[in-house]
């Protein structure tokens, strides 16, 4: 919604005087649809919010940090910005379309001060992961299955996806733009 961005940004700069940190967090999953059953309106609307969302978050926060001399911009891929996975091929376009959005954005603002990276979470133990688990017909299996391919034999929890986004928020990274930090468990090392 680009224009409760505007309003979001207003705001906060009304209200704090500058913005140092924008985390671009919003994202939306399919229950695992194969790509020869879905909907051009399906494959939109997660486009719309993770892919679009980004793009303005940054498009509407970048021009305010950079006129305050910098910042840190954190967009959240995710492990499948990075690999396939069936029956997810609008969640994997989506999330490699934000990898590659940090990249080129990495590059255009760093002459302005804006660092921008990305945090890209294996399967983490949150209420979306959860329910494309409950929406298929062999859940408990494929939550096995899944944890199996983490090579710490687990899934990953919310704070350390968290820790990961403050120290990409800190001056402690202040020389990393451009960044993908994979926070995976091994997933993606296997």
């Amino acid at each position: 919604d680009e224009a409760r961005w505007a309003e979001v940004t207003a705001w906060t700069v009304e209200r704090f005087g500058r913005i140092d940190t924008l985390v671009n967090s919003a994202g939306v999953a399919s229950g695992g649809q194969p790509i020869l059953e879905a909907t051009l309106e399906g494959w939109r609307r997660i486009m719309a919010i993770n892919l679009d969302g980004t793009f303005l978050g940054v498009r509407h926060v970048a021009p305010v940090m950079a006129a305050a001399g910098g910042g840190s911009i954190v967009n959240l891929s995710s492990i499948m910005g990075k690999v396939g996975l069936p029956g997810a091929a609008a969640y994997c376009a989506s999330k490699g379309g934000v990898l590659m959005l940090t990249k080129a954005v990495a590059l255009e603002l760093a002459p302005v001060g804006v660092r921008v990276n990305s945090v890209h979470p294996g399967f983490i133990e949150t209420p979306m992961v959860q329910n494309v688990l409950q929406q298929a017909d062999d859940g408990n299996a494929r939550r096995d299955l899944i944890v199996s391919r983490h090579a710490l034999g687990r899934l990953g929890v919310p704070r350390e996806i968290a820790d990961a986004i403050v120290f990409l928020a800190s001056d402690e990274s202040s020389f990393m733009t451009g960044s993908e930090v994979v926070v995976d468990g091994g997933y993606t090392a296997m």
